[in-house]
Protein backbone atom coordinates (compact mmCIF):
# COMPACT_ATOMS: atom_id res chain seq x y z
CA UNK A 1 0.00 0.00 0.00
CA UNK A 2 1.15 3.63 -1.08
CA UNK A 3 2.24 5.14 1.43
CA UNK A 4 1.25 9.29 0.84
CA UNK A 5 3.69 10.85 4.01
CA UNK A 6 6.92 8.94 2.26
CA UNK A 7 5.76 9.88 -1.17
CA UNK A 8 5.71 13.68 -0.55
CA UNK A 9 9.15 13.56 1.26
CA UNK A 10 10.25 11.47 -1.74
CA UNK A 11 8.54 14.04 -4.38
CA UNK A 12 10.14 17.02 -1.88
CA UNK A 13 13.54 15.56 -2.00
CA UNK A 14 13.65 14.85 -5.79
CA UNK A 15 12.41 18.73 -6.42
CA UNK A 16 15.11 19.85 -4.27
CA UNK A 17 17.66 17.90 -5.94
CA UNK A 18 16.71 19.25 -9.07
CA UNK A 19 17.20 22.75 -7.81
CA UNK A 20 20.69 22.02 -6.64
CA UNK A 21 21.62 20.75 -9.90
CA UNK A 22 20.75 23.77 -11.81
CA UNK A 23 22.59 25.72 -9.29
CA UNK A 24 25.46 23.84 -9.50
CA UNK A 25 25.80 23.83 -13.14
CA UNK A 26 25.74 27.67 -12.55
CA UNK A 27 28.12 27.86 -10.37
CA UNK A 28 30.46 26.05 -12.94
CA UNK A 29 29.73 28.98 -15.04
CA UNK A 30 30.31 31.84 -13.02
CA UNK A 31 33.21 29.89 -10.42
CA UNK A 32 34.92 29.62 -14.37
CA UNK A 33 35.86 26.01 -13.00
CA UNK A 34 37.17 24.64 -16.51
CA UNK A 35 39.64 27.75 -16.43
CA UNK A 36 40.56 27.16 -13.06
CA UNK A 37 41.50 23.63 -13.97
CA UNK A 38 43.48 24.84 -16.47
CA UNK A 39 45.12 27.05 -14.14
CA UNK A 40 45.75 24.47 -11.44
CA UNK A 41 47.88 22.44 -14.26
CA UNK A 42 49.99 25.12 -15.45
CA UNK A 43 50.51 26.02 -11.41
CA UNK A 44 51.29 22.33 -10.96
CA UNK A 45 53.72 22.12 -13.42
CA UNK A 46 55.13 25.15 -12.19
CA UNK A 47 54.98 23.47 -8.44
CA UNK A 48 56.85 20.41 -9.99
CA UNK A 49 60.06 22.69 -10.99
CA UNK A 50 63.32 22.08 -8.99
CA UNK A 51 64.39 25.47 -9.41
CA UNK A 52 61.13 27.38 -8.20
CA UNK A 53 62.41 27.79 -4.71
CA UNK A 54 65.16 29.81 -6.20
CA UNK A 55 63.10 33.13 -6.39
CA UNK A 56 61.08 32.93 -3.05
CA UNK A 57 58.76 35.21 -3.46
CA UNK A 58 57.51 33.44 -6.77
CA UNK A 59 57.60 30.26 -5.23
CA UNK A 60 55.45 31.11 -2.48
CA UNK A 61 52.93 33.08 -4.47
CA UNK A 62 52.33 29.94 -6.84
CA UNK A 63 52.33 27.93 -3.71
CA UNK A 64 49.68 29.89 -1.97
CA UNK A 65 47.40 29.99 -5.50
CA UNK A 66 47.95 26.45 -6.18
CA UNK A 67 46.86 25.67 -2.61
CA UNK A 68 44.03 27.54 -2.68
CA UNK A 69 42.64 26.36 -6.28
CA UNK A 70 43.02 22.84 -5.00
CA UNK A 71 41.09 23.41 -2.15
CA UNK A 72 38.33 25.13 -4.42
CA UNK A 73 38.51 22.63 -6.95
CA UNK A 74 38.03 20.16 -3.87
CA UNK A 75 35.31 21.34 -2.75
CA UNK A 76 33.36 21.74 -5.95
CA UNK A 77 34.21 18.07 -7.18
CA UNK A 78 33.36 17.14 -3.32
CA UNK A 79 29.88 18.86 -4.35
CA UNK A 80 29.16 16.74 -7.61
CA UNK A 81 30.42 14.18 -5.87
CA UNK A 82 27.43 14.42 -3.26
CA UNK A 83 24.54 15.57 -5.82
CA UNK A 84 25.38 11.77 -7.76
CA UNK A 85 25.10 9.89 -4.25
CA UNK A 86 21.95 11.85 -3.77
CA UNK A 87 20.38 11.02 -6.71
CA UNK A 88 21.51 7.03 -6.15
CA UNK A 89 19.55 7.50 -2.85
CA UNK A 90 16.41 9.03 -4.68
CA UNK A 91 16.51 6.23 -6.83
CA UNK A 92 16.91 3.52 -4.18
CA UNK A 93 14.16 4.95 -2.44
CA UNK A 94 11.42 4.90 -5.16
CA UNK A 95 12.06 1.84 -6.20
CA UNK A 96 11.35 0.80 -2.55
CA UNK A 97 7.89 3.02 -2.99
CA UNK A 98 7.21 1.83 -6.29
CA UNK A 99 7.05 -2.17 -4.67
CA UNK A 100 4.70 -0.86 -1.93
CA UNK A 101 7.15 -0.59 0.98
CA UNK A 102 8.19 2.73 2.78
CA UNK A 103 12.06 3.02 3.72
CA UNK A 104 12.20 6.05 5.98
CA UNK A 105 15.95 5.48 6.70
CA UNK A 106 16.45 5.81 3.28
CA UNK A 107 14.30 8.45 3.15
CA UNK A 108 15.49 9.98 6.14
CA UNK A 109 18.93 9.95 5.38
CA UNK A 110 17.91 11.08 2.06
CA UNK A 111 16.78 14.41 3.70
CA UNK A 112 19.91 14.90 5.76
CA UNK A 113 21.80 14.85 2.70
CA UNK A 114 20.12 16.75 0.46
CA UNK A 115 19.91 19.38 3.26
CA UNK A 116 23.82 19.26 3.34
CA UNK A 117 23.92 19.71 0.08
CA UNK A 118 21.93 23.62 0.10
CA UNK A 119 24.18 24.37 3.24
CA UNK A 120 27.37 23.59 1.12
CA UNK A 121 26.16 25.27 -2.51
CA UNK A 122 24.96 28.46 -0.36
CA UNK A 123 28.61 28.61 1.38
CA UNK A 124 29.58 28.02 -2.87
CA UNK A 125 27.21 31.05 -3.72
CA UNK A 126 28.42 33.67 -1.15
CA UNK A 127 32.29 32.38 -1.82
CA UNK A 128 31.57 33.79 -5.56
CA UNK A 129 30.36 37.50 -4.51
CA UNK A 130 33.80 37.87 -2.56
CA UNK A 131 35.50 38.79 -6.15
CA UNK A 132 37.05 41.88 -4.87
CA UNK A 133 41.14 42.56 -5.59
CA UNK A 134 41.52 42.13 -1.68
CA UNK A 135 38.41 40.01 -0.21
CA UNK A 136 40.58 37.18 0.03
CA UNK A 137 43.31 38.94 2.10
CA UNK A 138 43.56 38.92 5.88
CA UNK A 139 41.83 42.19 7.05
CA UNK A 140 43.06 44.43 9.57
CA UNK A 141 40.05 45.87 11.73
CA UNK A 142 40.22 48.97 14.11
CA UNK A 143 37.66 49.91 16.87
CA UNK A 144 36.98 53.12 18.80
CA UNK A 145 34.42 54.51 21.32
CA UNK A 146 32.36 56.77 20.05
CA UNK A 147 29.74 59.36 22.02
CA UNK A 148 28.37 57.74 24.95
CA UNK A 149 31.42 58.24 27.45
CA UNK A 150 31.84 55.02 29.61
CA UNK A 151 29.03 53.13 28.11
CA UNK A 152 30.53 53.98 24.71
CA UNK A 153 34.21 52.58 25.66
CA UNK A 154 32.20 49.63 27.26
CA UNK A 155 30.47 48.85 23.82
CA UNK A 156 33.81 48.95 22.35
CA UNK A 157 34.69 46.53 24.48
CA UNK A 158 31.59 43.90 23.41
CA UNK A 159 31.93 44.88 20.04
CA UNK A 160 35.56 43.42 20.13
CA UNK A 161 34.61 40.44 21.76
CA UNK A 162 31.30 39.91 18.99
CA UNK A 163 33.99 39.96 16.32
CA UNK A 164 36.11 37.84 17.95
CA UNK A 165 33.98 34.89 18.66
CA UNK A 166 31.98 35.50 14.79
CA UNK A 167 35.90 34.99 13.52
CA UNK A 168 36.76 31.97 15.71
CA UNK A 169 33.51 30.39 14.96
CA UNK A 170 34.16 30.73 11.53
CA UNK A 171 37.95 28.97 11.92
CA UNK A 172 39.80 32.90 11.37
CA UNK A 173 41.86 33.39 13.74
CA UNK A 174 41.99 36.23 15.70
CA UNK A 175 45.41 38.54 17.00
CA UNK A 176 44.67 41.98 18.80
CA UNK A 177 47.64 44.05 18.34
CA UNK A 178 46.56 46.75 20.25
CA UNK A 179 44.13 47.52 23.04
CA UNK A 180 43.54 51.07 24.73
CA UNK A 181 41.67 51.05 27.75
CA UNK A 182 38.50 53.05 29.09
CA UNK A 183 38.85 55.58 31.77
CA UNK A 184 36.15 53.53 34.23
CA UNK A 185 35.74 50.40 32.19
CA UNK A 186 35.74 49.21 28.37
CA UNK A 187 38.22 50.18 25.43
CA UNK A 188 39.35 53.39 23.62
CA UNK A 189 40.13 52.22 20.75
CA UNK A 190 41.74 48.57 19.69
CA UNK A 191 43.20 47.46 16.47
CA UNK A 192 43.11 44.04 15.67
CA UNK A 193 44.02 41.57 12.78
CA UNK A 194 41.45 38.50 11.61
CA UNK A 195 43.53 36.17 9.54
CA UNK A 196 41.83 33.25 7.04
CA UNK A 197 40.77 33.06 3.64
CA UNK A 198 38.08 35.86 2.90
CA UNK A 199 38.47 37.68 5.91
CA UNK A 200 38.46 41.16 4.33
CA UNK A 201 35.54 40.02 2.12
CA UNK A 202 33.68 39.05 5.29
CA UNK A 203 34.50 42.27 7.38
CA UNK A 204 34.56 45.33 4.72
CA UNK A 205 30.54 44.97 5.36
CA UNK A 206 30.96 45.87 9.06
CA UNK A 207 32.43 48.92 8.07
CA UNK A 208 30.55 51.94 9.91
CA UNK A 209 29.29 53.41 12.65
CA UNK A 210 27.40 50.68 15.58
CA UNK A 211 24.58 51.79 18.24
CA UNK A 212 23.77 50.19 21.20
CA UNK A 213 20.92 51.40 23.15
CA UNK A 214 20.51 49.44 26.67
CA UNK A 215 20.18 50.01 30.70
CA UNK A 216 23.27 51.78 31.70
CA UNK A 217 25.40 49.49 34.51
CA UNK A 218 26.94 52.76 34.80
CA UNK A 219 24.06 54.81 35.91
CA UNK A 220 23.42 54.89 39.78
CA UNK A 221 19.62 55.40 38.36
CA UNK A 222 19.64 52.87 36.00
CA UNK A 223 18.69 54.72 33.03
CA UNK A 224 18.57 53.78 29.38
CA UNK A 225 21.67 54.93 27.47
CA UNK A 226 22.63 55.02 23.70
CA UNK A 227 26.26 54.62 22.54
CA UNK A 228 28.32 54.47 19.35
CA UNK A 229 31.58 52.83 18.26
CA UNK A 230 32.88 53.14 14.73
CA UNK A 231 34.43 50.16 13.06
CA UNK A 232 36.98 50.46 10.34
CA UNK A 233 38.70 48.17 8.30
CA UNK A 234 41.34 47.74 5.88
CA UNK A 235 42.89 44.35 3.81
CA UNK A 236 46.32 43.65 5.03
CA UNK A 237 48.74 43.13 2.43
CA UNK A 238 51.37 40.43 1.93
CA UNK A 239 54.94 41.07 3.38
CA UNK A 240 56.25 40.86 -0.55
CA UNK A 241 53.05 42.84 -1.64
CA UNK A 242 53.40 46.22 -0.58
CA UNK A 243 52.37 48.67 -2.97
CA UNK A 244 54.16 51.94 -0.69
CA UNK A 245 57.45 52.83 0.52
CA UNK A 246 58.04 54.62 3.62
CA UNK A 247 60.67 56.93 4.37
CA UNK A 248 61.49 56.25 7.87
CA UNK A 249 62.56 60.35 7.85
CA UNK A 250 58.70 60.56 7.55
CA UNK A 251 57.94 58.51 10.89
CA UNK A 252 57.94 59.38 14.31
CA UNK A 253 58.33 56.30 16.84
CA UNK A 254 57.07 56.06 19.99
CA UNK A 255 57.60 53.63 22.98
CA UNK A 256 55.31 53.22 25.79
CA UNK A 257 54.52 50.34 28.25
CA UNK A 258 52.40 47.78 27.38
CA UNK A 259 49.35 46.80 29.19
CA UNK A 260 45.74 45.80 29.60
CA UNK A 261 43.81 44.07 26.51
CA UNK A 262 46.52 42.99 24.27
CA UNK A 263 47.02 39.71 24.50
CA UNK A 264 48.48 36.72 26.51
CA UNK A 265 52.35 38.32 26.13
CA UNK A 266 51.69 41.68 27.18
CA UNK A 267 53.97 43.10 29.41
CA UNK A 268 55.28 45.61 31.98
CA UNK A 269 58.22 47.16 29.65
CA UNK A 270 58.48 49.78 26.92
CA UNK A 271 58.00 47.27 24.33
CA UNK A 272 54.35 48.74 22.63
CA UNK A 273 55.06 50.94 19.72
CA UNK A 274 53.59 54.06 18.46
CA UNK A 275 54.31 54.91 14.91
CA UNK A 276 52.93 58.32 13.23
CA UNK A 277 53.27 59.20 9.35
CA UNK A 278 53.90 62.78 9.91
CA UNK A 279 52.74 63.53 6.54
CA UNK A 280 49.85 61.86 6.36
CA UNK A 281 49.05 62.11 10.66
CA UNK A 282 48.27 58.25 10.73
CA UNK A 283 49.05 56.83 13.93
CA UNK A 284 49.19 52.61 14.23
CA UNK A 285 50.05 50.91 17.30
CA UNK A 286 51.21 47.39 18.45
CA UNK A 287 51.78 45.98 21.94
CA UNK A 288 50.85 42.38 21.54
CA UNK A 289 53.89 40.76 20.61
CA UNK A 290 56.99 39.94 23.02
CA UNK A 291 59.17 42.46 22.25
CA UNK A 292 59.49 45.79 20.92
CA UNK A 293 61.26 45.07 17.51
CA UNK A 294 58.27 42.42 16.80
CA UNK A 295 55.99 45.29 17.66
CA UNK A 296 57.26 47.91 15.20
CA UNK A 297 57.47 45.19 12.76
CA UNK A 298 53.79 44.63 12.93
CA UNK A 299 52.89 47.80 13.37
CA UNK A 300 55.38 48.84 10.02
CA UNK A 301 52.97 46.25 8.18
CA UNK A 302 49.76 47.78 9.34
CA UNK A 303 51.22 50.98 8.07
CA UNK A 304 51.53 49.86 5.18
CA UNK A 305 48.37 48.70 4.60
CA UNK A 306 47.21 52.00 5.73
CA UNK A 307 49.02 53.63 3.39
CA UNK A 308 48.32 51.38 0.56
CA UNK A 309 44.63 52.09 0.99
CA UNK A 310 45.09 55.66 0.86
CA UNK A 311 47.04 55.52 -2.59
CA UNK A 312 44.66 53.03 -4.03
CA UNK A 313 42.16 55.92 -3.11
CA UNK A 314 43.88 58.81 -4.53
CA UNK A 315 44.79 56.85 -7.81
CA UNK A 316 41.05 56.54 -8.23
CA UNK A 317 40.18 60.19 -7.24
CA UNK A 318 37.72 59.30 -4.25
CA UNK A 319 39.23 59.73 -0.81
CA UNK A 320 37.21 56.68 0.75
CA UNK A 321 37.65 53.95 -2.32
CA UNK A 322 38.03 51.04 0.16
CA UNK A 323 37.54 53.01 3.54
CA UNK A 324 34.21 54.29 2.64
CA UNK A 325 32.79 57.52 3.66
CA UNK A 326 33.89 58.64 7.36
CA UNK A 327 30.83 59.40 9.12
CA UNK A 328 30.55 61.31 12.75
CA UNK A 329 30.69 57.95 15.37
CA UNK A 330 27.11 59.33 16.61
CA UNK A 331 23.75 60.05 15.75
CA UNK A 332 22.46 59.31 12.69
CA UNK A 333 25.52 57.34 11.47
CA UNK A 334 24.79 54.09 12.50
CA UNK A 335 24.75 50.92 9.51
CA UNK A 336 23.27 48.34 12.52
CA UNK A 337 21.12 49.41 16.13
CA UNK A 338 21.51 46.93 18.95
CA UNK A 339 18.80 47.44 21.08
CA UNK A 340 18.50 45.63 24.71
CA UNK A 341 15.73 47.79 26.13
CA UNK A 342 13.23 48.28 26.72
CA UNK A 343 13.10 45.75 23.68
CA UNK A 344 15.27 43.69 22.17
CA UNK A 345 16.38 44.07 18.35
CA UNK A 346 19.26 43.97 16.23
CA UNK A 347 18.31 45.95 12.49
CA UNK A 348 20.82 46.26 9.99
CA UNK A 349 19.81 49.71 8.58
CA UNK A 350 21.64 49.38 5.19
CA UNK A 351 19.24 46.29 4.11
CA UNK A 352 16.59 46.39 7.06
CA UNK A 353 17.42 42.97 8.56
CA UNK A 354 16.06 42.60 11.85
CA UNK A 355 16.34 39.76 14.85
CA UNK A 356 15.21 40.26 18.10
CA UNK A 357 17.93 37.62 19.16
CA UNK A 358 20.34 40.02 20.58
CA UNK A 359 22.20 38.03 22.96
CA UNK A 360 23.22 35.74 19.85
CA UNK A 361 24.05 38.22 17.87
CA UNK A 362 26.36 39.69 20.45
CA UNK A 363 27.84 36.28 20.81
CA UNK A 364 29.22 36.10 17.24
Amino acid sequence: MADPKAEHALRDAQGTLETLEARWSAARTYLKIDAARLRHKVLSDLAADPDLWSDQDNARSVTTELGRLSNDLDAFDELRRGLDDSLVLAEFAGESLAAGEADWTLLNELAEVVASLERRIDALEIQSLFAGPYDENDAIVELHAGAGGTDAQDWTEMLLRMYARWAERRGFDVEVDEATEGSEAGLLSSTFIVKGRFAYGWLSAERGVHRLVRISPFDSQARRQTSFASLDVTPLLADDASEVEIDEKDLRVDTYRSSGAGGQHVNKTDSAIRLTHVPTGIVVSCQNERSQHQNRARAMQILEAKLAERARAQRQAEMDALSGTRADNAWGSQIRSYVQAPYQLVKDHRSNVETGNVDAVLDG
